[in-house]
C-alpha cells in the first residue's frame, strides 16, 4: 500500500507560526486550495503519493511544497478518514506550520497550477460536486473549531476583522496536512 497525500491550508493574520489549542470562536479559517492538474478549472486540496523508502511526514512536506509551493514543519494528527473499504485508502490530516510561501514554485510553473485561498465554507463548497472527499477534510476542520469544541482548536484563528475574502500569496502561516491509502 503506497500513501498519497493531501494538505489542507488554515491562514492567520498576522502570521502565526504554532500549531496549539486556541479559542477560535468568532473567527474565521481559510484554507489553501490548488487547481487540479486534470482539470485546471477544478479545485483541489493538494496531494500525491508517497515515495520508496520516504515517512509519511517526509511526503506531507513534500507534496505541499510540490504542489502548494508552501514549506513547512508537520505537527498534530488532526485525523483519519477511510474512503474506500476495498482498496483501504486512509487519509492522516495533519497540522503544519508553514514558514515559507513561494512566489514561484514546482507545479506552478511546469503546469501552471494555480493557488487560492477559501473561508472553510467555500472551500467545501467548491469541493463537494467533484471531491466530496476532501470536503469531509474541511467539515473535519469546521467541527474542529466549532461551539461544540468549546472553543478549543489546533489551529492559531484568524480574527473576523483582520481578514479579506480570499488571498493568492497569503503570508506564513499554521497548515493542516493529510495523507492517504
Amino acid at each position: 500500500m503506497v500513501p498519497k497525500w493531501h494538505l489542507l491550508h488554515s491562514e492567520t493574520t498576522p502570521p502565526k507560526l504554532r500549531a496549539s489549542a486556541k479559542n477560535c470562536i468568532g473567527t474565521v479559517l481559510h484554507v489553501l486550495l490548488v487547481s487540479s492538474s486534470r482539470h485546471p478549472d477544478q479545485w483541489i486540496v493538494p496531494g500525491g503519493g508517497m515515495e520508496p523508502e520516504e515517512d509519511p511526514c517526509g511526503a506531507a512536506v513534500r507534496e505541499v511544497f510540490e504542489e502548494a509551493g508552501v514549506k513547512g514543519k508537520l505537527g498534530r494528527l488532526l485525523g483519519v478518514f477511510e474512503q474506500n473499504q476495498d482498496r483501504k485508502n486512509r487519509t492522516y490530516v495533519y497540522v503544519l506550520t508553514v514558514t515559507e510561501t513561494l512566489e514561484a514554485w514546482e507545479d506552478s510553473v511546469n503546469i501552471g497550477r494555480k493557488r487560492e485561498w477559501f473561508t472553510v465554507e467555500e472551500a467545501i463548497k467548491v469541493l463537494q460536486s467533484h471531491k466530496p472527499v476532501h470536503a469531509e477534510y474541511l467539515r473535519r476542520l469546521r467541527l474542529n473549531c466549532s461551539p461544540s469544541s468549546n472553543g478549543n482548536s489546533l489551529l492559531t484563528p484568524i480574527p473576523t476583522s483582520d481578514i479579506a475574502p480570499r488571498y493568492n500569496n497569503p503570508p506564513p502561516a499554521p497548515v493542516l496536512g493529510t495523507s492517504c491509502r
